[in-house]
């Protein structure tokens, strides 16, 4: 199975908005003591364990926008893995309110370039997702600034227990299945 968490490569993005994907892979490192550091398909990737499960954690090195030509590289390389069912991504999402997830078997991109490329390179869009909801309390006219702005120092404490959540939401998915962890976590 493949984790893949989108972001935007370089310190200059850490803490963004956009790079909730790359967080939370990195917290499932930090958990299992992994390594997300291999380099693959224009990507960084690290083996781990969750749940009794060998998955493979990846950082999409390619910028946001082009984060499909990592994954299907990937899958390709892997020719036993099936996006639908050996497949989970990890965006932000700037329609869902701020801290809210959203688990999805497949579907529409919904704006999310990553999500976007991803979809339009693999030629489906059946593949699990945890959306992270980032919605702005107030209406933004520049979304792509925003998405690249760093979260406010006084966010990232709730930053930090909304990536906790998402690494349960995505432990329950390998554990149970995306339709338990769908009713768990939605």
């Amino acid at each position: 199975m493949l984790i893949v968490g989108l972001g935007n490569p370089g310190e200059r993005y850490e803490w963004t908005r956009h790079n909730l994907g790359f967080m939370l892979v990195d917290l499932l490192a930090r958990q299992s003591n992994a390594q997300v550091r291999r380099a693959e398909c224009r990507a960084l990737v690290g083996r781990a364990e969750l749940e009794g499960r060998t998955v493979e954690l990846v950082k999409p090195q390619t910028y946001m926008n082009l984060s499909g030509e990592s994954v299907a590289c990937l899958l390709r390389k892997r020719a036993d893995l099936k996006p639908a069912n050996d497949l989970v991504v990890i965006s932000d999402d700037i329609a869902l309110p701020f801290g809210s997830l959203r688990l999805r078997r497949g579907g529409s991109s919904g704006g999310q370039k990553g999500l976007k490329n991803i979809i339009s390179t693999l030629g489906t869009d059946e593949f699990p997702r945890l959306r992270v909801g980032i919605k702005p309390e107030h209406p933004v006219s520049d979304t792509a600034g925003f998405v690249l702005e760093n979260f406010p120092r006084g966010q990232r404490e709730e930053v930090e227990k909304i990536l906790e959540r998402g690494a349960e939401a995505l432990r329950a998915v390998i554990r149970d299945g995306i339709d338990s962890a769908m009713s768990q976590y939605n």
